[in-house]
C-alpha cells in the first residue's frame, strides 16, 4: 500500500512538472525581476554641489499584480565633488507602471529609506531619514534589456543638522539614465 501511494505522488506530480506550452507570437514580455545600474547627475541642495555617480536599482513585479511593483535602489554620488564630499542614498518603495507602447513604459515610485553625507573638509558624517517621489520611462531595446531615464526628488527632513549651519531639510533632485536586464519574466497576451 505504501509503494503504491508513492508511486501515485510521483505521477501526480510528475504531470506538473512535465507542462509545456509555447509562447504565442502575438505575446509580450513583462519583467518580474530586473537589475540595472546607472549614472546620475545631482544637485544635493547643499552649497551649490552638483555632484554625479553611480548606481544600482532592482524592481520587482508579483505576478497576480499587473502594473503595481516594487523598486529597490543605491546611489553613490561621488564624482566632480569638492573637497571629499559625498552623498549614498539606500532606497525601496512602490512603483507602478503604465504601458504607452509595446516597447515603451513610464512608470511613477515613492522611495523611502535612508541618506548618508560625507560633508566637505571632513567637517561631519550625517545619516539622515529619506523620501523620494520620482517618475521616469524604460524602454525595451530587446526582451531582456531596457534603457532607463530617471527622476527623483528627494526629502531628507532632518538634514544638515550642523551646529551653526542653517537647520532645514535638504531637498537633493535629479537624473539618472541607465539599463537593466531583466533576469526573470513572464508573457501576457497583447491587448488589440
Amino acid at each position: 500500500m505504501f509503494r503504491r501511494s508513492i508511486i501515485l505522488g510521483i505521477l501526480l506530480l510528475s504531470s506538473s512538472w512535465s507542462v509545456a506550452q509555447v509562447v504565442a507570437a502575438a505575446d509580450r514580455s513583462l519583467p518580474l525581476l530586473s537589475v540595472g545600474g546607472y549614472y546620475s547627475y545631482y544637485d544635493v541642495n547643499y552649497q551649490s554641489i552638483r555632484p554625479s555617480g553611480i548606481g544600482a536599482y532592482v524592481d520587482v513585479s508579483p505576478i497576480f499584480l499587473n502594473n503595481l511593483g516594487g523598486e529597490a535602489e543605491g546611489r553613490w554620488l561621488i564624482f566632480n565633488t569638492p573637497h571629499d564630499f559625498s552623498e549614498y542614498t539606500y532606497l525601496a518603495g512602490p512603483r507602478y507602471r503604465f504601458q504607452i507602447r509595446p516597447r515603451l513604459q513610464i512608470y511613477a515610485k515613492i522611495l523611502f529609506g535612508a541618506g548618508e553625507i560625507n560633508f566637505p573638509y571632513h567637517l561631519a558624517h550625517g545619516g539622515y531619514f529619506a523620501m523620494a517621489p520620482g517618475g521616469g520611462v524604460d524602454y525595451s531595446l530587446t526582451r531582456k534589456w531596457r534603457v532607463r531615464g530617471d527622476y527623483e526628488y528627494q526629502f531628507w527632513p532632518n538634514a544638515p543638522g550642523i551646529p551653526g549651519e542653517p537647520s532645514s531639510s535638504l531637498k537633493p533632485n535629479g537624473v539618472s539614465v541607465g539599463i537593466s536586464y531583466q533576469i526573470f519574466q513572464r508573457a501576457r497576451e497583447v491587448e488589440p
